[in-house]
């Protein structure tokens, strides 16, 4: 793993739940690869050890490449030569091309392209996982894997990447939002900040695992149903929140966060 932020910490520290055994990861300075104490990881810094790139995917199967997006082909062009044959090269950089990375690369090596969201830090995050015109079903098969490690992987066309980054990529930003403006609600009704976050951040976390662990399949929509009483006060709030055009807000939001990725992507 070349260059560990947060995401590459979350995926990092989910494989070595799950028993991986000989990784290698660079940092830009000793401070950074002084943080990384895990069981079976080799912590390098590229202060310290210029080649630590070149060192770490020595004979690596799997190369991630977790630098931000102005910087992922340069990268891919400095580790060009000391690739194995048939590595699979994945990056998680929003914006990027498989195209683009690939160009830079021996023809050998396959490459594939992942957006992973945020709650991948405790282990529930969502991956779309799109593989490069190289790589195989194997190839983004063992992509998969890795991301299971940090939550749930869903396999797409690369044409579909952006349009996933705007729903789960971006959607934890929307949660904290409605989460933001509830609990502010609440401190206007008079209850106390501390409260406020309870009621709020109790209920949506309720809220998702009912969801999740109904055993009877219901959608949202039908969890919604029962909640909401006829001529009750949640079919009151309800009604208020539909007239609000939620559905059509949503659509303005993602299409302007699919616009913004088509704009990074060209460049």
């Amino acid at each position: 793993m070349l260059g560990v932020g947060s995401m590459g910490g979350a995926i990092l520290h989910g494989l070595v739940r799950h028993g991986a055994e000989r990784i290698a990861v660079t940092n830009r300075t000793a401070e950074k690869a002084a943080a990384i104490e895990l069981d079976g990881v080799e912590s390098i810094a590229l202060a310290d050890d210029p080649d630590g790139n070149a060192r770490a995917i020595a004979g690596a199967k799997l190369v991630v490449l977790g630098v931000k997006p102005v910087g992922i082909v340069d990268l891919a062009r400095e580790i060009a030569p000391h690739l194995a044959a048939d590595a699979v090269v994945v990056s998680i950089a929003a914006g990027t091309t498989t195209a683009s990375i690939e160009a830079a690369l021996p023809a050998s090596v396959a490459v594939v392209r992942a957006m992973p969201n945020t709650p991948s830090t405790v282990g529930l995050g969502v991956t779309g996982v799109a593989g490069g015109s190289r790589a195989s079903d194997e190839d983004i098969a063992l992509v998969a894997r890795m991301f299971e490690a940090v939550g749930e992987v869903i396999v797409l066309d690369e044409s579909q990447i952006d349009a996933l980054s705007t729903i789960s990529g971006s959607g934890p930003a929307y949660v904290f939002l409605l989460i933001e403006e509830l609990t502010k609600a609440a401190e206007r009704m008079g209850f106390t900040a501390e409260q406020a976050a309870t009621m709020v951040q109790g209920t949506f976390r309720g809220a998702t695992e009912l969801l999740a662990a109904d055993e009877t399949g219901a959608s949202p929509a039908e969890l919604r149903r029962r909640v909401t009483s006829p001529k009750g006060t949640t079919e009151q709030a309800v009604g208020v929140l539909q007239a609000a055009d939620l559905g059509g807000t949503f659509d303005r939001a993602t299409t302007a966060a699919l616009a913004r990725a088509q704009e990074l992507a060209a460049g």
